[in-house]
């Protein structure tokens, strides 16, 4: 486990020799025209070292994070322009895409999947906000929040059951459909029905308390 750690320590710290040299190097103009491809190179061996950190030693899973945004960097950098609109996207996909690989290693981990969810529901968001209005988004937004504490309830374990998580994804959950059912209109009438339903609930009661 010493070694492991150790380890670790001397990849981090050699990455962060490297960085500090790269930026001084870029500051003094020595990189040219070939400065995307150096940061890329760079930023793809550093993500990759970070996961073999993990890949080594399970117990270092802080890893998972910076090795898949440096990756995701990494990406970005070799697409250019051509991501457009979609490197948002895939920057925040790459970081939900990390807190998964934790989870799925680290059972324990159910936090996990707060940040994993939340990060990819923003990352169809982003996707879709282009080609969807705002309350479109909104309910999917919601929703995606919703299914995330969902999944914090279900997959926590039956020892460590987090049950508060169903207050969150239940009001989450109706959020996200009222935004959604008022696309056609029809949350008009949601309301109205949910009204009357109360109401004679509430009549109903009366009556029977007074008998």
């Amino acid at each position: 486990m010493m070694n492991n750690n150790r380890t670790g320590a001397l990849a981090v710290g050699a990455l962060l020799v490297a960085f500090g040299v790269l930026f001084l190097l870029q500051n003094f103009g020595l990189f040219g025209s070939i400065t995307d491809m150096i940061w890329l190179l760079v930023f793809g061996a550093a993500g990759l070292t970070f996961l073999f950190v993990f890949a080594t030693n399970r117990e270092q899973w802080w890893a998972v994070i910076p090795g898949f945004v440096l990756l995701g960097l990494a990406t970005l950098i070799g697409f250019g322009d051509r991501p457009g609109e979609w490197g948002g996207e895939l920057f925040l996909g790459s970081i939900g895409l990390a807190f998964w690989v934790i989870y799925a290693v680290r059972r324990e981990f159910w936090w996990a999947l707060i940040p994993a969810g939340t990060l990819s529901t923003l990352a169809v968001v982003a996707a879709l906000s282009e080609s969807a209005d705002g309350m479109a988004t909104g309910g999917i937004f919601f929703l995606g929040l919703a299914a995330t504490f969902g999944l914090v309830y279900l997959l926590s374990g039956a020892e460590d059951r987090q049950r508060w998580a169903l207050i969150p994804a239940g009001i989450l959950a109706a959020i996200g459909l009222l935004l959604t059912l008022s696309l056609g209109g029809l949350v008009n009438y949601v309301w109205a029905v949910g009204l009357i339903i109360a109401g004679v609930i509430l009549l109903t009661r009366s009556r029977l308390l007074q008998r």
